[in-house]
């Protein structure tokens, strides 16, 4: 199937599409990751993985990847649909701020206004994968497993 989208939906219950998301989930407060639930996973689904990433933050690797990866988790069982606020579920993986932890927005002060893009993979497999991978590494290593996929779109502008 390759990176396409599905039929799968992805919401909050902390902000709506193309909403703002609360300071709660900033680097400027609490810096928890927020609820999320998807529904409509694809038959044949055996795991998830959850990422967020900013494509509007201004930065080009020297691997040709762009914006800032917040959060990377996966190996989470078929049988999840959901993760509550801060959850600790998965395996987490290395994010830009150099650590796996969720890492919620916090975008140059008079950067203007960031999208969020929250998405949600189903896999064809349960295959575990190693700790710490990083977006890219993780995207490189599912690819031939994602068999649907969706997003949540939230927005943060630092003050």
């Amino acid at each position: 199937m390759g990176f396409a989208l599905s039929d799968m939906t992805l919401t909050s219950s902390a902000f709506a599409n193309a909403g703002a998301i609360p300071k709660k989930h900033t680097g400027e407060a609490e810096d928890v990751s927020p609820a999320l639930r998807w529904e409509n996973a694809p038959a044949g689904t055996k795991s998830f993985a959850v990422i967020c990433h900013d494509p509007d933050a201004p930065l080009v690797s020297p691997g040709g990847t762009y914006g800032y990866v917040h959060w990377v988790l996966y190996n989470l069982p078929a049988d999840c649909n959901s993760l509550e606020e801060g959850t600790n579920a998965g395996t987490a993986g290395k994010n830009d701020f150099g650590n796996t932890n969720y890492g919620g927005p916090m975008p140059p002060p008079g950067h203007g206004m960031h999208q969020y893009y929250f998405w949600v993979l189903a896999l064809n497999t349960d295959q575990k994968f190693d700790a710490g991978l990083t977006l890219w590494q993780l995207l490189d290593t599912i690819e031939p497993h994602v068999i649907g996929m969706n997003r949540l779109v939230g927005t943060y502008q630092r003050a």
